[in-house]
């Protein structure tokens, strides 16, 4: 009787590390922040109604094909990465990195996952926004992973799938991928070109983003051999700059929202406040130029992105 209860314990045990595993592969905090901004992004269309049933539905299977796309991604980059993982304290205990997953199974995962993931948003929404999953998918396991030891150019490369899920939310909704389609909703013109200014907001604010994470991170990164940073020589005045220049560019693509009537004066207020103060802890990186400024820039990034995706939603014009 004690035998099979204690059989029973252990094999409980190891089905709930195996489920804690494959969260682990799929980094599914970072998965969620992912397909967060896809989730609201397709809501933001001026298409989809807010308080629908069929609404309701649709977020919930383009919530579990992002995932499963981004975890199919994510996994790819750990079975890549499993050595260099295994040298820096942070990532030492991922799952293929510790030897509890072998690269076979974290592949298999990531294919099955992918293909699922891929194959809904095919069939739930449309073959363009399926088109670009595959593609961010594509660009972030196999381009951007190895470039990452190559050149700081990785950086920008991987800039892209990292704001490809808001294009690919509002793809879904719209069906529209070229920025100079129009579509109409209840007889008034829309322009595509506002999607791709959803795209634009993400795309830029990775960039102090992930350099401040570089910044503070730099001994691990340097040690598996990493090149994150804009200069060879690790944080310098150069990267701060960088980070100040793009933190800069935020401001008038904040405005595009505005501009194509997605959004109200509301939540444009806010994107200014919220570009400014990213401006502001950049330009105080490069005044300082220590890791306390650096650590002001990434938990700023942090709260920037989540308040000004809620503010578009929440300031979303109505049609």
């Amino acid at each position: 009787m004690g035998g099979n209860l204690n059989t029973s314990a252990s094999t409980s045990f190891k089905v709930a590390q195996k489920v804690k595993d494959y969260f682990l592969l799929m980094k599914f905090t970072l998965s969620f922040t992912v397909v967060f901004s896809c989730v609201i992004c397709y809501l933001v269309a001026p298409n989809v109604q807010l308080h629908n049933t069929d609404t309701v539905i649709k977020v919930i299977l383009l919530f579990i094909a992002g995932m499963l796309v981004t975890g199919s991604a994510n996994a790819i980059n750990q079975a890549v990465e499993k050595d260099t993982d295994a040298l820096m304290k942070r990532t030492a205990k991922r799952p293929v990195a510790d030897g509890r997953m072998s690269q076979q199974e974290a592949y298999g995962f990531a294919f099955m996952a992918g293909a699922l993931g891929v194959g809904m948003m095919y069939f739930v929404f449309n073959i363009e926004s399926a088109l670009l999953s595959a593609f961010s998918l594509f660009l972030y396991a196999y381009i951007y992973t190895p470039l990452k030891k190559v050149n700081s150019i990785a950086v920008l490369v991987g800039a892209f799938p990292g704001a490809l899920p808001c294009l690919i939310g509002w793809v879904a909704a719209t069906g529209f991928l070229s920025p100079i389609a129009e579509f109409q909703v209840n007889g008034v013109a829309y322009s595509n070109f506002a999607g791709w200014a959803l795209f634009g907001i993400q795309f830029l604010w990775q960039f102090p983003h992930f350099w401040a994470i570089a910044w503070v991170a730099h001994g691990d990164y340097a040690k598996a051999g990493f090149r994150l940073l804009p200069a060879d020589k690790g944080p310098t005045k150069f990267t701060a700059l960088q980070a100040v220049m793009y933190s800069v560019l935020m401001i008038p693509v904040g405005l595009l929202p505005y501009k194509f009537h997605i959004s109200g004066q509301i939540s444009l207020v806010i994107l200014m406040i919220c570009n400014l103060m990213m401006v502001g802890q950049c330009l105080r990186l490069y005044k300082e130029m220590d890791v306390k400024a650096a650590r002001r820039v990434m938990f700023s990034s942090y709260i920037y992105l989540p308040v000004v995706l809620l503010a578009l939603l929440f300031d979303k014009v109505a049609v």
